[in-house]
């Protein structure tokens, strides 16, 4: 879910794979509550939604991160284009899925819906990165702080500020979380230009679970589209299997 004219950071790869393993964890136990083996609240627990909290952050993080460290580089215009059609193709096909498997709460503007957004938006901030990281807070804060009845129409809840929580299997609207991209579009700003940030820029482990990781995080968006019809499948043939 990075872009794909950013520079490959083995360190970027890596917390971007650290957020794939959080998310299939988080998937195996939302579908081992589905299909009844656990009981969980995702909805409410304080601690489920924690975790879920974590894994987004991660995501938009590195997202914008990304962005951050290509618009540094100089965007390519061509790639850009590229790797959003892909995030927003992606978010489509989720869409669909999700409306044939949850009629009654289909995926409208999940993860991916905001990174590909988000995208878009942070273009604005590719030669302001304090900007982006003043927007940033600005943008969480307002997410966390204000209700506006409004927006509780179906065609805006995309933009959050919500009076109430729709009813979807993942909801990730631009307030706040948008906020959390432009967050990230500074720090990759200052990854790479920061001579104090070196050490991290050219951090790279030759450890087995760091190459696995960085192998994950490089095909982060592949991996959240198969895991969880993978996950499914086998939980649904092991019901059938049992009886």
């Amino acid at each position: 879910m990075g872009s794909p004219g950013a520079a490959r950071l083995q360190i970027l790869d890596v917390f971007r794979g650290c957020a794939i393993v959080l998310m299939v964890v988080y998937h195996f136990c939302f579908d081992l509550a589905y299909f009844g083996h656990i009981r969980a609240d995702f909805n409410y627990d304080w601690r489920w939604l924690s975790f879920r909290a974590i894994i987004l952050s991660s995501f938009l993080l590195t997202a914008g991160a990304s962005l951050g460290i290509s618009a540094a580089r100089g965007l390519n215009p061509h790639r850009f284009l590229k790797g959003l059609g892909e995030v927003a193709g992606a978010a489509v096909l989720v869409s669909i899925a999700s409306w044939l498997v949850f009629p009654r709460s289909w995926i409208f503007f999940g993860v991916l819906h905001c990174i590909a957004a988000s995208r878009i938006i942070g273009l604005a901030f590719t030669r302001r990165p304090w900007l982006a990281l003043g927007t940033g807070v600005a943008l969480i804060l307002a997410g966390h702080i204000f209700r506006f009845p409004a927006l509780d129409a179906p065609v805006l809840r995309w933009i959050g500020m919500m009076t109430f929580k729709p009813v979807t299997e993942d909801y990730v609207p631009l307030f706040p979380w948008t906020g959390v991209f432009l967050t990230g579009m500074w720090a990759g700003n200052q990854l790479f230009l920061s001579d104090r940030l070196q050490s991290l820029r050219r951090w790279e482990s030759r450890s087995p679970a760091a190459q696995l990781l960085a192998w994950a995080g490089r095909r982060s968006l592949m991996i959240y589209l198969l895991h969880q019809p993978l996950l499914f499948a086998a939980f649904y043939a092991v019901r059938t299997l049992h009886g």
